[in-house]
């Protein structure tokens, strides 16, 4: 497998401060609010250099997610209605359930798995997903894939 299209799904808690100055400087471009790259790394403090190594390497993930499927798994206690919530969460921010499959309860946790369509009127699916973690009942909520 080539490193050079390997691909992460990472939190961003998790990110380097300087990946994410690196988005903010670039988001400070495409809005208008800095006209040079200059401008903008010297408004979020990092050098021009970090921001050119890293700029084509990072971005927010429901950026690049719009009209897309994103696939995710999660646990789920064994509750009456907790699917209930969960699906929900998912048609509050608009996305299109493909599929979903349950695994039988196992000690009172089944397992599943969500195929979602990404539309250009989704809402933020990094939001999407915390929500979900923050669910009661739900545990271990993970992206799969990204088609």
């Amino acid at each position: 497998m080539s490193k050079e299209h390997t691909y992460y799904v990472v939190k961003r808690d998790a990110l380097p401060e300087v990946l994410l100055k690196v988005v903010e400087c670039k988001n400070l471009i495409e809005s208008g609010k800095c006209k040079t790259v200059g401008e903008a790394t010297e408004m979020m403090g990092i050098s021009r250099s970090s921001f050119y190594k890293y700029k084509d390497d990072i971005v927010p993930f429901h950026d690049s997610s719009e009209g897309k499927t994103v696939t995710f798994t999660c646990e789920m206690e064994d509750e009456p209605g907790i699917l209930s919530v969960m699906l929900k969460v998912i048609a509050s921010y608009g996305a299109n359930i493909l599929t979903i499959h349950q695994s039988i309860p196992i000690n009172n946790m089944a397992s599943l798995s969500f195929s979602l369509q990404i539309l250009p009127s989704t809402g933020d699916v990094s939001d999407m997903i915390e929500e979900m973690e923050k669910l009661k009942g739900v545990r271990n909520v993970k992206i799969l894939a990204k088609e």
